[in-house]
């Protein structure tokens, strides 16, 4: 499938409306920084090296029609943007690590007239995307040694074409593995509330010509005992430095799962998702969201009373002991992870 959830066009950031999927394919063509805020909160852009791009196309657009001489106040306006697109979502670690890019590529070149430093962070964002290219496919290519032919994956939420660039990290994997030749069967859990599985996900692999096949997030368990999964391969969008991972609400849930039934628990992310600051899942800010997201389906029809309590966390966090491996672009890390995580991510 060829398209591209990110790309900079017309001096524009031009994205593929997640909200409108899977009925219409629509692009979103962005010149405003509060456009991009609002794209990002309500997701209409999403996934974690998808919001590392954005992020660092972001600190470009907030600071490209920005008129001044002096460093000094066009360090304070970078530092403003920068606040200000990380307030959108506060677990994805790529997002700020975009930011962070970007800003380092600024005050790296400080002494450069204002104008050159405008280009030089463009620039770094255009290479945040085509790294994201190349890192999804070395993925791809780590995971799919895990697959053989007629393998049975499961997997959640959306870590595909539209949570990257345009290949994708779990996701990724099958691709790879379709490129070899293997016949890989894909069960794609609903994820709810938002539904990225059934939305995202399914239509994805449907598009690529990969063998899909829907259910209901609290079917895993069933299809497991019945051996019908072989691996759980999903994304992620936080990694402690000792394995602990943030992911779609419902993974730990799979995990635990897998763990039960001796299944194969894999997460796949690139070198970006990794926080070495956070020693484990203590350190993991969860982001909560608006009860409508549950208490309707996609806010269309209403599925629980008015006043009804609420609790939608986006996220929850897998301990390390319940990962089999975390396939990244500088390889397989398997435990003990807090030694092979520094280990594998100091390669060139």
């Amino acid at each position: 499938m060829n398209i591209r959830t990110i790309d900079w066009k017309n001096n524009k950031i031009r994205i593929i409306d997640q909200t409108k999927l899977p009925l219409r394919l629509v692009y979103i063509n962005i010149d405003r920084l509060e456009d991009l805020w609002q794209a990002i909160k309500i997701m209409q852009v999403r996934g974690a090296p998808a919001l590392g791009a954005v992020a660092g196309l972001g600190m470009y657009l907030g600071i490209k029609d920005y008129v001044c001489s002096d460093w000094s106040k066009f360090s304070r306006k970078l530092n403003a943007v920068a606040k200000y697109i990380g307030s959108s979502r506060p677990t994805a670690r790529n997002l700020f690590w975009g930011i962070e890019r970007v800003l380092a590529v600024a005050l790296a070149n400080k002494e450069q007239p204002i104008s050159k430093i405008k280009q030089i962070m463009l620039a770094e964002a255009k290479l945040i995307m085509h790294q994201d290219m190349v890192a999804c496919r070395k993925i791809g290519a780590y995971g799919a040694k895990l697959l053989k032919d007629n393998s049975r994956v499961l997997t959640i939420c959306n870590a595909g074409i539209l949570a990257s660039i345009d290949y994708g990290t779990a996701l990724g994997v099958i691709y790879s593995a379709q490129a070899q030749g293997k016949n890989i069967k894909v069960f794609s859990s609903e994820t709810r509330p938002l539904l990225q599985g059934a939305r995202l996900s399914t239509w994805e692999l449907h598009k690529q010509g990969i063998d899909v096949t829907l259910i209901a997030d609290n079917t895993a368990a069933k299809l497991m005992r019945d051996g019908q999964i072989d691996m759980v391969i999903t994304g992620a969008d936080r990694i402690a430095a000792n394995g602990d991972t943030a992911n779609k609400i419902g993974t730990f849930n799979l995990a635990v799962l897998a763990k039960y039934h001796k299944i194969p628990f894999y997460v796949s992310a690139p070198r970006s998702t990794f926080d070495l600051k956070i020693k484990n899942k203590a350190g993991i800010k969860i982001e909560i969201r608006k009860p409508d997201e549950i208490t309707s389906i996609l806010f269309k029809k209403d599925v629980a009373p008015k006043k009804a309590r609420v609790f939608n966390p986006v996220f929850d966090v897998t301990p390390h002991q319940l990962i089999s491996g975390i396939i990244t672009d500088k390889g397989i890390i398997r435990m003990p992870y807090s030694q092979n995580i520094r280990e594998t991510l100091r390669k060139e």
